[in-house]
């Protein structure tokens, strides 16, 4: 925490290391959210992007009170539930997904294995409804706060964690389904 204040402050006096460093600190982990809430990997990268210019311009101005990554992942949500409005795309079902993290690259196996996992979250986040999907990944990629999300949505702090609730209890549920035919014996016809 210390070090994003100072981070911060170099930011605001003009220090344009401060703000690669903030950008490569976060980016992975902003457009896997943004990818997530929009199912889009390229309107993701544009959200983010659109999110730094704007916080550019707040250079010299900029008063972190909280969570740097918590405030950065706050407005990547806001930035893409207005992308959302505009644009009137609800989910895309196409399984793309980003890569939050590289797949062991000694073991292809273990790569493929983790391609396909992380295509199936994505599907059953993607049949989540969007503020179900917003709270939990919100809450768990994002690392904001029941109140915090509260006062994003609009909505009171028990409906966001409902919200958070119904929305594991369903991945879990889509997810566990998945398995079971996965593992069913197959059977030929007679």
């Amino acid at each position: 925490m210390l070090e994003e204040h100072l981070l911060v402050r170099q930011f605001n006096r003009g220090r344009p290391e401060a703000l690669r460093e903030i950008y490569e600190r976060h980016k992975v982990e902003l457009v896997t959210l943004a990818t997530a809430l929009l199912a889009d990997k390229a309107e993701a990268e544009d959200v983010v992007h659109d999110v730094f210019a704007g916080f550019l311009k707040s250079a010299g101005t900029f008063r972190l009170t909280g969570s740097l990554k918590g405030f950065l992942a706050t407005c990547v949500a806001n930035r893409a539930r207005n992308w959302n409005k505009v644009s009137r795309r609800r989910v895309v079902e196409d399984g793309e997904s980003s890569e939050p993290v590289a797949p062991n690259q000694e073991r292809p196996d273990w790569a493929a294995v983790f391609e396909e996992e992380l295509q199936r979250v994505a599907r059953a986040m993607a049949e989540l409804p969007y503020e179900q999907r917003e709270a939990v990944l919100l809450h768990l990629r994002g690392g904001l706060t029941f109140c915090a999300i509260a006062d994003m949505q609009g909505a009171s702090i028990n409906t966001v964690q409902g919200r958070y609730r119904y929305g594991l209890e369903k991945l879990r549920t889509r997810l566990n389904r998945e398995t079971n035919k996965c593992n069913e014996p197959m059977t030929s016809p007679s």
